[in-house]
């Protein structure tokens, strides 16, 4: 896999971790509610739903690669719609990343760690986001190395993303930082995945050209 690979891969991976939702309501809750250890521990139990969707994502496209070409290229397609639906959800939000921060009440460290393991695993948005963006970099997947790199990569991307919610959490300064420019963020962010959402079909334009 080259750098500028893995790069998109990091790139579209940090957005999906940034994206608002209930993972960052989650984590916030915890680390808001019982400190930075509940935090951490919320934030890397989330990164493991996240790290066993990519593995059981990229072992199935792979197997569906090899099987059915055209399948695979309407996958890669309707993952391509879904990028640009959460780019234009991201372009439209009107309360900013920091509309999700909210104090719940404080439980034990594997409390909290069972609340972000089963809120990634049970959250259906997680799995369509990775039929999406694995379609693009499943070739680049090949052999081994590369299916660890794949999986590797968002598994640590959201768990450093929490963990960086979590202590900025910790300074009231920076918080309000985050929320004063939380449009700008899904701005940013809306902006490339539609970016990403056009490389997809691109990429797969070829096909139906043939």
């Amino acid at each position: 896999m080259t750098f500028d690979v893995w790069f998109s891969l990091f790139l579209v991976c940090l957005l999906g971790a940034m994206s608002p939702g209930p993972s960052l309501a989650t984590v916030t809750k915890h680390t808001l509610a019982g400190g930075r250890v509940n935090g951490l521990a919320t934030s890397w139990a989330h990164s493991l739903g996240v790290g066993f969707y990519a593995l059981i994502t990229v072992t199935g496209l792979a197997v569906l690669l090899h099987k059915s070409e055209l399948l695979f290229v309407l996958i890669s397609c309707i993952g391509a719609l879904y990028l640009a639906y959460l780019g234009w959800k991201s372009l439209s939000s009107r309360g900013g990343i920091a509309k999700t921060l909210i104090i719940g009440k404080a439980q034990t460290p594997l409390q909290a760690a069972k609340e972000g393991l089963m809120i990634s695993l049970f959250n259906p948005k997680i799995g369509l986001f990775f039929i999406a963006l694995f379609s693009q970099f499943i070739a680049a997947g090949e052999g081994v190395s590369g299916k660890v790199i794949v999986v590797a990569t968002p598994l640590l991307v959201d768990g450093l993303w929490y963990s960086i919610i979590t202590f900025l959490l910790s300074s009231p300064l920076l918080i309000e930082r985050l929320r004063s420019r939380g449009k700008l963020i899904d701005q940013i962010s809306g902006v490339i995945l539609i970016i990403l959402a056009v490389r997809v079909v691109w990429q797969n334009v070829g096909y139906f050209a043939s």
